[in-house]
């Protein structure tokens, strides 16, 4: 029932942060329920230059997430949760093993959004218990520009890699959000404290940051490596490295992160078969394999065959003779986009002579046109 006295907004406020810590939050604030017109503008003109490549639910959700309001009409403040996932280690360490994956951090154990969203409904009872209000709660799956949104609280500032910063818990954390019709005074905006350093720009593999704070996710690993559904194009699988499951390398050079700490939930620590998996056996995998090592995952949600896809990319970039029997075992694999990448990984590791027997051998389908292509273009065929 709503309460039949006025709402101390203060010391509702404190109750929010007090609730969200006692939930497993490790920061709270608060933003406005609108985003300044100069912020829905430059969104606009990102999706109109085609940065966002082929993740066309941004298109089709535009109008939707160019502000809270404009996703919910009576939303009048927006209480944003950070939950912390930072590594015990270096996050970079398994790049010096071209022999194992290298896996994003947040992908290491659990699939996040289950866990965020868990909590942020345990808050969301209580907030409805206590003040009678009207609100929704999300994660990162609904159209909210959730980084600028969070911004625009005391929680912290979008870095010049786009991703949101705290000088209290550096790079690695989660964001949610409970969306209300309670007036809650927003903070003051975290000041941007980047300053001069542009570590994350020089770190990123593929140059992916046309300019500082701003991002074209075409030539984002994370994007190619979890949301394109294609070919990931050859300009890019040389500098993927090992990395078949995202990219942490802006994050993780991150000065700030001299503030972050290990994550202290259970189900956010990495599972010891995640770490560092090694190429071959993920190599190895069939759909039913697949599954059930990546049951409760994010990963499992990019399917089997984009995710062989890349893993034959890191194998043909490991150097390593010893993945062939593997390679070769996918040329003949049902799915097309895994073929196509096998020929490739073929190309990366074979001797000239191997890869003349197994052209005649495995042969082309004639509906095989991304196939067909890898073949074309195999150096040691045009010599």
């Amino acid at each position: 029932m709503p309460p039949t006295e006025p709402i101390d907004v203060a010391v509702l406020k404190a109750k929010i942060i007090a609730q969200a810590k006692s939930a497993g939050f490790d920061d709270v604030g608060f933003s406005p329920a609108d985003l300044n017109l100069q912020t829905q503008q430059d969104f606009q003109d990102w999706l109109d230059r085609g940065a966002h490549g082929d993740m066309t639910w941004m298109e089709e959700t535009r109008e939707r997430r160019s502000s809270p309001k404009a996703l919910w009409p009576d939303v009048k403040s927006v209480i944003v949760l950070a939950m912390n996932y930072g590594p015990d280690g270096d996050p970079l360490e398994t790049l010096q093993h071209p022999d194992k994956a290298n896996i994003s951090v947040y992908a290491r154990n659990r699939d996040y959004h289950d866990l965020v969203k868990k909590r942020l409904k345990r808050i969301a009872r209580w907030l409805v218990e206590e003040t009678g209000c009207e609100l929704k709660v999300f994660v990162d799956t609904a159209p909210i520009l959730e980084k600028p949104v969070a911004a625009g609280s005391s929680l912290g500032w979008q870095g010049k890699h786009t991703n949101l910063v705290s000088n209290e818990l550096g790079s690695w954390f989660f964001i949610g959000s409970i969306f209300t019709n309670l007036e809650l005074p927003p903070d003051h905006q975290h000041k941007d404290q980047c300053g001069t350093c542009h570590a994350c720009l020089d770190a990123c593999p593929t140059d992916a940051f046309p300019s500082p704070y701003e991002l074209d996710a075409r030539r984002c690993i994370s994007y190619l490596t979890i949301e394109h559904k294609g070919h990931i194009a050859r300009e890019f699988r040389r500098p993927m490295a090992n990395r078949i499951y995202g990219c942490d390398d802006c994050l993780a050079v991150c000065p700030w992160n001299k503030f972050a700490r290990a994550a202290s939930e259970l189900s956010l620590k990495p599972r010891a078969d995640l770490a560092a998996p090694e190429l071959a056996e993920l190599l190895a995998l069939d759909d039913k394999g697949f599954r059930t090592l990546f049951a409760g995952s994010p990963i499992k949600r990019i399917g089997r065959d984009r995710f062989l896809r890349n893993v034959l990319i890191a194998a043909g970039n490991s150097g390593d003779a010893a993945l062939l029997p593997e390679v070769r075992a996918h040329l003949n694999d049902a799915s097309e986009l895994v073929r196509a990448m096998s020929v490739w990984a073929l190309g990366e590791l074979a001797q000239s002579s191997e890869i003349e027997q197994l052209r005649r051998e495995y042969g082309v389908r004639e509906t095989d046109v991304d196939v067909k292509a890898e073949w074309a273009r195999l150096p040691q065929l045009q010599q």
